[in-house]
């Protein structure tokens, strides 16, 4: 499906502006608490639309991240140290849950074409839908980290550092796990190629 509610960049929040940010949301000052919605909802959104292929869901799912914020900031249950990392890491542990829960062949509609350029034959059209089928099967044979990180990586387009800071490991560590996602996916393919 193509999501087009949102912009496709995404321009992050200075530090400080964030730290100030995070420190009015911990007072639960409505006006900071709107302005988190508005500044990281579209990045939450673009996040979990690209690991889900349910646009009800992915509403649900975006919705459910920022409502787990706000309980955690008004029960101070789970400290939120960095906005941005907390909201990820909470997108993708309920992205992962959602996966186990709804464990079952994907259902293609219309709207799975919308990105096919006009004017193509029908034979690479269905080589198109054919190579996508296989890229989405082989990524969720990936572990939820190589998941992630390839979709930090290559959907949000956020730097080796940036994806680091929001998993909360070190930039050796996501370079490593990258290298070995994109290998487990390149031998995926392949493997499905030769059967």
């Amino acid at each position: 499906m193509v999501y087009t509610s949102y912009p496709l960049t995404f321009e992050p929040i200075h530090p400080t502006t964030a730290d100030n940010l995070l420190a009015r949301a911990q007072a639960l000052e409505p006006a900071a608490l709107s302005q988190i919605h508005t500044e990281y909802y579209p990045a939450i959104y673009r996040y979990v639309a690209y690991r889900l292929n349910d646009e009800q869901l992915v509403e649900d799912v975006a919705g459910e991240v920022f409502l787990r914020l706000l309980d955690a900031l008004h029960n101070r249950l789970r400290p939120v140290r960095d906005i941005r990392a907390w909201l990820f890491g909470t997108a993708s542990h309920l992205v992962n849950d959602s996966l186990r829960n709804k464990y079952r062949k994907p259902l293609e509609t219309l709207d799975d074409h919308e990105s096919i350029p006009v004017g193509e034959t029908p034979e690479h059209i269905a080589e198109f839908n054919e190579r996508s089928a296989a890229v989405r099967v082989a990524i969720t044979a990936l572990t939820e980290d190589q998941q992630q990180v390839l979709t930090l990586r290559f959907a949000m387009d956020y730097s080796i550092e940036e994806t680091a800071k929001i998993m909360g490991k070190s930039i050796g560590a996501v370079k490593t796990l990258q290298f070995r996602a994109l290998g487990s996916l390149r031998r995926y393919l392949e493997q499905g190629a030769k059967e």
